[in-house]
């Protein structure tokens, strides 16, 4: 088989453009820190509701951190508990969250909060709530024929 001079050059261009790329993506994620999510935190999915702080969902004040509040927050068939949070404005809160049962998202609307909830593993996102109204939670991963129900509603209230 002939192969003509011009297409060698186009191969070997985009071969080496390939290498190039792959080359400095790799650099700058390990120069960044860059690194996929660890298993650090673990958890029995089958017994979620005797293990502190999931035995009791729902949202904290928290002294000496570097955040507010924490908002604990389970996941179980078709809900979320709690199923409805006041949050005062400005507040720094963390979310943490897991599942009993199977995957489900959790993704806050009109922000930039999506997380993926997995049985046995704990998902952490630290934010800031800046602007008062209701942010609607939704799961944003199927998980059974009751999936379009699953929600809940974070209510952002101004200070007093």
């Amino acid at each position: 088989m002939h192969i003509h001079r011009y297409e060698k050059w186009w191969l070997t261009f985009g071969l080496a453009s390939l290498i190039i790329f792959l080359v400095i993506l790799g650099i700058s994620a390990f120069h960044q820190g860059h690194q996929p999510p660890s298993a650090k935190a673990i958890i029995n999915y089958e017994q979620v509701d005797q293990i502190k702080p999931f035995n009791e969902p729902g949202l904290k004040k928290v002294e000496g951190k570097e955040w507010d509040y924490e908002l604990v927050v389970v996941a179980s068939a078709f809900y979320y508990g709690p199923g409805e949070v006041e949050i005062p404005e400005g507040a720094k809160v963390k979310i943490i969250a897991t599942t009993k049962d199977v995957v489900h998202g959790f993704q806050v609307a009109g922000t930039n909060i999506n997380m993926m909830l997995e049985p046995g593993y704990i998902s952490e996102y630290v934010t800031t709530f800046s602007k008062p109204g209701e942010y609607l939670v939704i799961c944003n991963e199927y998980c059974g024929t009751g999936h379009h129900t699953m929600k809940s509603m974070f209510k952002v209230v101004e200070k007093e």
